[in-house]
């Protein structure tokens, strides 16, 4: 039998006992695991710089390797966010309705655990700890296949969560890694029905269609961030380029940073010139349309293939528009529906945006960099879906649950 079989076996025994448990013996099992995880601060950190140097050897880019890096910083980070998850309430078996039916047939609808959760995703060992989590609190068992680049260090992080969990009453047995590297542990993965009930990709483009296009589990699709910003001609240019510079550099390898910023006529003119400089900077490569060019001299072309890249890097796309009707069209043609932002004074442009751009989160006047489960109040996220269906936007513990209906009679029967 393979290790995705017997695993995501375990993880489904594991899902009936979590099911029983209660939120204050859950939530005991995360402070344990957030207490573990800076008590194994060294032997966590020790199988990272494995990972990370593995990756130097191969070439893996600077921000990629930034996805990658652990420090105690960013560990502590990690740790905190488990006990934020533990502060939250817990959705299950909360009551969503009630009904009383003519026939006496009372009716309650409550929310319950998926039950086993599968999780494909790249090189963030941060997603191996919220995603588990959030899983455990939300009662639900869950089997990761993370990325071949983070291997040692999902290996040390999940070993040193279990050893947790082993010591409370949530099994052990609840959080599963896949360790083997092969291409075929993801294809196993996608066809396990009757053990996994969902599975949630997270990753690239080519990672999340390959899951879309070849499981026979249900999928939660997470999707790519092509994300915009779009400064209209009355925006004001300390904010824009505040938002802009955050929105591109401040972390530049996450999917709800901006990849194409886009810039009324008007504002170009006025002050393209200053905001390509403070790129520069902050040592951003600019690829822009003729105008930008015109503009910017030390711009390279953008090809149509550039507008629909999400880099991940210091690169960004430039657009300049006509008018927002142009600005509007650019994003239905290249985006992908995560996050996008207009920089505007004009209150009606605005609501025009915010009401006709069709993305899990859009924003007037704030970085798309806020398109997080920690920054919406949520703890962590699962990830962020963009489809339409169960749930949308960055997932939290409620979007990680489903319903049952509870009927209660007093012997009826239907004629």
């Amino acid at each position: 039998m393979s290790e995705v079989i017997l695993k995501a076996t375990a993880a489904k025994d594991a899902a009936n006992v979590l099911n029983r448990l209660t939120t204050a013996q859950k939530n005991e099992a995360l402070i344990l695991v957030a207490d573990a995880l800076l008590d194994q601060e060294a032997r966590i950190l020790a199988a990272n710089e494995e990972d990370l140097a593995r990756g130097k050897e191969s070439g893996t880019s600077p921000s990629l390797l930034d996805r990658l890096k652990l420090t105690p910083a960013r560990l502590k980070d990690i740790s905190d966010a488990v006990r934020l998850i533990v502060e939250l309430p817990d959705p299950v078996g909360e009551l969503l309705d009630t009904y009383h039916r003519p026939n006496g047939l009372f009716i309650e609808k409550r929310s319950v655990p998926l039950g086993v959760i599968g999780i494909i995703y790249e090189a963030r060992p941060n997603v191996t700890v919220d995603a588990a989590t959030l899983c455990l609190k939300s009662g639900n068992s869950v089997v990761l296949r993370g990325g071949s680049a983070a291997l040692a260090s999902n290996r040390a992080i999940i070993a040193v969560m279990r050893e947790a969990l082993s010591r409370s009453s949530v099994p052990a047995d609840a959080l599963q890694l896949i360790e083997d590297s092969d291409r075929g542990s993801v294809d196993e993965m996608l066809k396990l029905n009757g053990l996994l009930d969902v599975i949630i990709p997270r990753g690239g483009a080519s990672l999340i269609q390959n899951v879309v296009k070849n499981a026979t589990v249900p999928v939660i699709e997470t999707g790519e961030g092509v994300c915009h910003t779009y400064i209209d001609a009355s925006g004001e240019y300390a904010m824009a380029e505040s938002i802009s510079v955050n929105a591109k550099a401040q972390r530049p390898s996450v999917c709800n940073s901006m990849e194409t910023l886009i810039v009324h006529q008007a504002f170009a003119r006025a002050h393209l010139v200053s905001l390509a400089e403070k790129f520069r900077e902050v040592h951003v490569e600019l690829r822009g349309c003729d105008v930008t060019r015109d503009l910017v001299s030390w711009a390279k072309p953008a090809s149509d293939a550039d507008y629909a890249t999400e880099y991940s890097d210091y690169i960004l796309n430039v657009k300049v528009v006509n008018d927002l009707e142009e600005a509007l069209g650019h994003i239905q043609r290249f985006g992908t529906k995560h996050s996008e932002c207009i920089v505007t004074e004009d209150a009606a442009n605005a609501d025009r945006f915010m009401q006709e751009v069709d993305a899990a989160a859009v924003y007037h006047n704030a970085s798309t960099r806020f398109t997080d489960g920690f920054e919406f109040g949520f703890g962590a996220e699962i990830g962020i879906s963009t489809q339409k269906l169960h749930a949308r936007g960055p997932m939290g513990l409620p979007a990680l649950t489903s319903t049952k209906y509870r009927v209660v009679g007093t012997g009826q029967i239907r004629t």
